[in-house]
């Protein structure tokens, strides 16, 4: 089996003895890049996610009647009435649909829907 393999390659590995031998890697600089891909992680994706996540939950909840708004349908309206968990938005004269608050994308400037 010695063909395969080289014996020598298990007698070149160093141990890992503090005193005497060489030093034992620091575990702070080996964890070090893990860190920094955390950090770096955590500001470009997780932090933008949860705010816009908070922004529309906070928008979803100041709906009122009279709002215009887009549907994630793309659906262009102007609230009715609002419950709930559901609102009615008027989407041509006399023409109106029920959907879910937290199934509006967008609220739009006044005057936009006419």
């Amino acid at each position: 089996m010695s063909f395969l393999f080289s014996e020598a390659v298990a007698a070149d590995a160093p141990a890992k003895v503090g005193a005497g031998g060489q030093p034992q890697p620091n575990a702070i600089a080996s964890l070090l890049p893990l860190i920094i891909i955390f950090v770096v992680f955590y500001f470009l994706l997780i932090r933008p996610q949860s705010k816009r996540a908070k922004e529309h939950r906070n928008m979803v909840a100041a709906l009122q009647k009279g709002d215009e708004v887009v549907t994630n349908g793309g659906v262009l309206g102007r609230i009715t009435a609002t419950e709930d968990a559901f609102v009615t938005i008027e989407i041509a004269d006399g023409v109106e649909i029920r959907v879910q608050r937290h199934a509006i994308a967008a609220l739009m400037p006044k005057g936009t829907y006419k």
